[in-house]
């Protein structure tokens, strides 16, 4: 059945000629086809230092006494977790022809890891017994303590009079902005 769903998915990445698409799928292919090694805990996502931290203190303001500094550490926020809610759309995919391309793309990779993790039996016991399912939390818990810092960060540096990045994008200094 999903190789069924599968061949629509590769006729309209090759349809659209959605170049970026394309270079997405092919790099996604290796990690879709080896996605038991997550399961059975061979292979474990990477958690950014920047997360890491934030989940072990998401409120702290040392060294964080200038707009810059604010600035800084939301931009290594931003690395981590990608752009915030706030910031507006790239024009990296304007053309609905490419937009197709990337969720044919994604939509084929997600068949790809389905059926290469179908084949096991009882897998959410294995990802609980190999420790796979207790990292996959840990990712999440980190992920959400950063974005929980990161908007900290930008009401401190609204509250500070910061221009962006040190604030939503959105936000206009009153008088001049400290820097």
């Amino acid at each position: 059945m999903r190789a069924l769903f599968l061949l629509p998915a590769v006729l309209v990445l090759a349809a659209c000629g959605g170049g970026q698409a394309v270079r997405d799928f092919g790099s996604g292919l290796g990690a879709a086809a080896t996605a038991p090694l997550d399961d059975f805990n061979l292979r474990r996502e990477y958690i950014p230092t920047v997360l890491l931290q934030a989940e072990a203190n998401p409120y702290d303001l040392r060294n964080l006494n200038q707009c810059t500094t604010i600035g800084a550490e939301i931009a290594r926020l931003n690395e981590a977790l990608g752009p915030d809610t706030d910031e507006p759309p790239s024009p990296d995919n304007p053309y609905l022809s490419e937009r197709a391309a990337d969720a044919a793309s994604k939509a084929a990779l997600d068949a790809i890891r389905d059926t290469t993790t179908d084949f096991i039996p009882g897998r959410s016991w294995i990802r609980r017994l190999s420790g796979a399912e207790r990292h996959r939390l840990k990712v999440q818990s980190a992920v959400q303590a950063g974005r929980m810092r990161r908007a900290f960060l930008k009401g401190v540096g609204m509250q500070r009079n910061c221009a962006p990045p040190a604030a939503p994008s959105w936000f206009r200094p009153r008088g001049g902005s400290r820097r």
